[in-house]
């Protein structure tokens, strides 16, 4: 019987760490090289007749150990841990894509997500075509061609919050004998289940909530057993962008406390989001949780909880904008997200500053643009800090 997401976090699939040792906390096998009994095991491990390490590049128990309890927690088959987020996105392209092929991306998107899209993938004769998150199922469909073989989202979107109907857009890229892939980074699986609303991969920035701490940095990508072995045995084989065993330790113990900080993530974003939304000097407020959002309703059906992320607009601009990230006392001028603290942070120069003035304008990334990542501090004090800072903008 599959137990409840609280406790699953926890253990995963099997209650102790490690079986071999007992350990309850897994290992960290930092070793770049393992040893063989023989030549003919050695052999054996490398022709996959036999299961074994030979070479963390391409295997490491703590590491394995990382992938495993992920693959369980989205509901997938199999999973392949990347040393960034980034690295998890281009792996994922690049495992699907040859020369000629087409993407369909929401529009916007991260901001170095966009920059690999704009500036490294034309070189290998990849094309991407934009579809805004506004209307993405609109827009998609009238980009999409016999040569798209891959449609990639976020929803929530970065930065705007904006939501996209995952069953929807699935359902576009089967039709076309597409894959569909969703950067599930802002709500987590803790929130959001793609795979079980029929998305064929999942990435993950593990730098952000399953990290949780700020102290690390890592991807993942989840998806069906033989997705993965082909990620494993040639892209992340050849491109070498692995994810180290402490950094793999590092995120299997955030993972433990992901039940209770998600909750508080879920319950402070609901709070800040909505004193946000009477605020006379905000202009408007996207989180997913609010019940006027005409984005409400999808979300709901999609998002067991709403996470953290906000994006407002102030009505000062962007003037007004630096002016309340000088004032804050309590919360954190800091790009990245899914920290313990509450960061906040201007997309149009910080975290989207890869976007030229015209896609910003295009994408709707406004120069008051502000975006949140409520932390799990007591939602009073976070509040209190932005009311003061507010009262000078």
């Amino acid at each position: 019987m599959r137990r409840n997401i609280a406790t699953d976090v926890v253990h995963g699939k099997q209650v102790l760490g490690d079986l071999k040792t007992r350990a309850l906390s897994v290992p960290i096998y930092q070793s770049a090289v393992f040893t063989f009994e023989s030549a003919e095991q050695g052999a054996a491990i490398f022709a996959k007749e036999k299961k074994g390490y030979f070479y963390t590049r391409l295997g490491n128990p703590t590491i394995e150990a990382f992938e495993d309890k992920m693959a369980y927690l989205e509901g997938g088959e199999a999973a392949c841990a990347f040393a960034s987020g980034m690295a998890a996105i281009s792996g994922t392209v690049l495992s699907i894509c040859n020369a000629g092929d087409e993407i369909i991306a929401v529009y916007p998107i991260y901001g170095c997500s966009y920059s690999f899209m704009v500036d490294v993938l034309p070189r290998w004769n990849i094309k991407v075509k934009w579809a805004k998150s506004n209307d993405f199922l609109t827009n998609a469909k009238k980009l999409i061609t016999k040569k798209t073989k891959l449609i990639l989202i976020e929803t929530p979107v970065n930065p705007t919050v904006d939501i996209i109907d995952i069953k929807e857009s699935v359902k576009l890229a089967h039709q076309n004998k597409a894959l569909f892939a969703i950067d599930n980074t802002f709500a987590t699986f803790y929130n959001q289940k793609p795979l079980q609303l029929g998305a064929d991969i999942v990435i993950h920035s593990a730098t952000k909530y399953i990290s949780g701490h700020g102290d690390t940095v890592g991807g993942i990508v989840i998806g069906e057993n033989d997705f993965i072995a082909y990620m494993k045995d040639y892209t992340i084989r050849d491109l070498g962008g692995i994810l180290s065993p402490f950094n793999a330790w590092l995120l299997l113990r955030g993972l433990r406390t992901m039940a209770v900080r998600m909750e508080a993530h879920n319950r402070n974003g609901m709070e800040v989001a909505k004193f946000l939304a009477n605020h006379p000097k905000v202009t408007w407020v996207k989180y997913p949780g609010l019940k006027s959002r005409p984005e409400y309703e999808i979300a709901k059906k999609q998002m067991s909880g709403f996470s953290s992320m906000i994006a407002f607009e102030l009505k000062g601009g962007r003037k007004a904008g630096q002016i309340l990230m000088n004032s804050i006392k309590l919360c954190i001028c800091a790009v990245s997200l899914g920290d313990a603290a509450t960061l906040i942070e201007h997309p149009a120069s910080m975290t989207h500053s890869s976007y030229s003035k015209e896609a910003l304008r295009q994408s709707g990334i406004s120069e008051g643009l502000v975006r949140m990542s409520v932390g799990i501090e007591d939602s009073r004090d976070i509040i209190a800090d932005l009311e003061q800072a507010l009262e000078k903008c």
